[in-house]
């Protein structure tokens, strides 16, 4: 497929594919949406704002996306069309309460994007009952990552600034989609780089056959070396069979989530590694297990072209690490450093490919993984990303549910904008986890970052015995 409508049509990327692989099994295709508000407590133009969003979307290619299906090669294809003039509606939850406006959103959230030749995507401007204003976005996983959604936003809000109040910059272009499209198609196409990455994980694959620890303990692998007969059995189900959804959030206040950042600095380390050292220690210290893996997304995007350019680019690998007890805490976080800097050179290459071609190797059983859950570190807020413009206005973000997630849990982390604080939000199949067994990992596993960065020096096992 060529052509579309008059347009050119493009392939779906890798990690427009990945999203679509697992969407196949569920029976919600809301499961792909992402939805979010953004309200600012200032009295917004609406008239002026909606203006702000058009102009957003001129600016935006990805934003613009339409999908079509190609029956004869049975292969999904996607193209921009030239502009969005589509209503943009104004919903006051002026006199509901908060709860009764975030439970209509939710419902926003819940109807998927299902149709060919349509928008991926839906703005609403909002008026939010504690008299905070700005807009609600729900966008479909295939063209809108965190990334995406926050330059989106923050592109809006300067827009609407630059027209409003004087002194305020006319904000930079936004890069193009469709270039960033072919750049990666040009990697796709048998290039040597695709070839060393390749390569890369299939030895990592090859070297060793990781094993399940999960959040609550062994009991899940227990059950599945019973249930199949196989003492020696490394892979356990990761999910429940029902993908029904929720997300239950935990608060980090503004002074510890200072304690965690500093500590980061000082030791030249990104907050990614600090969680992926303090999620591993738990697993570690409940399952009683040195070798550990969870999955961990990385977002690709490195240069300006793949910050400004929209749409979806995260990319999620396992990352196994086997740290002794023996080890000191600071000891294992350097070491996760210096893993976590090898893999991202390698990141382009097809997450789908990685999980079949291990699948393979190791005869993993159906419906079984090694990796408990996925995290995902979202590492700067709007005002961090060079929205400085507002000034001392507050304002606020909040993430809403689609009803469904493709496996066990995922874990998003995120900067809060009204305190500095951190937000844990935890995404899981509501068969899978309860809210008490997911605050008692939180619990534990903060305890432990916390006791590492006050001794980092001290041995882990040291740490496992205190906490």
């Amino acid at each position: 497929m060529k052509t579309r409508k008059g347009y050119k049509t493009y392939p779906l990327t890798v990690a427009q594919k990945f999203h679509n692989y697992y969407s196949e099994y569920c029976p919600g295709k809301e499961i792909l949406n992402v939805g979010t508000s953004l309200t600012i407590e200032f009295e917004l133009n609406i008239d002026e704002l909606r203006k702000a969003i058009y102009k957003a979307y001129e600016r935006c290619e990805s934003m613009r996306a339409r999908l079509v299906f190609d029956k004869k090669e049975k292969e999904w294809y996607q193209y921009i069309a030239d502009k969005e003039d589509r209503e943009i509606e104004f919903v006051d939850f002026t006199g509901k309460t908060m709860e009764e406006a975030e439970a209509e959103m939710t419902a926003w959230t819940r109807v998927p994007f299902d149709k060919e030749d349509e928008p991926m995507n839906k703005v609403t401007i909002i008026k939010t009952p504690d008299g905070y204003e700005g807009m609600y976005l729900v966008g479909d996983h295939r063209f809108l990552d965190a990334q995406s959604l926050i330059g989106f936003m923050k592109d809006v809000i300067e827009l609407y600034c630059n027209a409003n109040f004087e002194g305020i910059p006319y904000p930079a272009d936004m890069r193009s989609y469709t270039a960033q499209i072919e750049k990666d198609m040009a990697y796709e196409a048998g290039s040597k780089a695709q070839a060393r990455d390749r390569e890369y994980f299939r030895r990592l694959i090859e070297a060793s056959e990781p094993i399940y620890n999960g959040i609550t303990g062994p009991q899940r692998l227990e059950d599945a070396r019973a249930a199949t007969g196989n003492p020696n059995l490394r892979a356990a189900p990761t999910g429940s069979d029902s993908f029904a959804a929720a997300i239950d959030i935990f608060h980090l206040e503004e002074e510890p989530t200072a304690r965690l950042m500093s500590f980061c600095e000082q030791e030249h380390i990104s907050l990614q590694c600090l969680l992926v050292m303090g999620i591993r220690t738990y697993l570690q210290k409940i399952n009683q297990n040195d070798d550990v893996s969870l999955q961990v997304a990385y977002a690709r995007r490195a240069t300006l072209q793949e910050k400004k350019s929209g749409g979806t680019r995260i990319h999620s690998f396992p990352f196994r690490t086997v740290i002794s007890e023996d080890q000191t805490f600071l000891e294992g976080i350097h070491e996760i450093r210096d893993r976590q800097n090898e893999v991202f050179r390698y990141v382009n290459f097809n997450p789908t490919e990685y999980l079949g071609y291990r699948k393979e190797l190791y005869k993993t059983p159906l419906g079984m993984g090694y990796e408990s859950m996925s995290l995902t570190y979202q590492p700067a807020t709007l005002r961090e990303k060079g929205l400085t413009d507002l000034g001392g206005i507050k304002y606020k973000t909040k993430r809403y549910c689609n009803g469904y997630y493709a496996d066990g849990l995922y874990l998003t982390v995120m900067h809060r904008p009204d305190d500095n604080g951190l937000d844990f939000s935890f995404e899981h199949q509501t068969k899978a986890y309860t809210r008490e067994q997911l605050e008692y990992f939180y619990y534990y596993f903060c305890k432990i970052m916390f006791k590492g960065i006050e001794t980092p020096n001290m041995k882990i096992g040291d740490i496992i015995k205190l906490v």
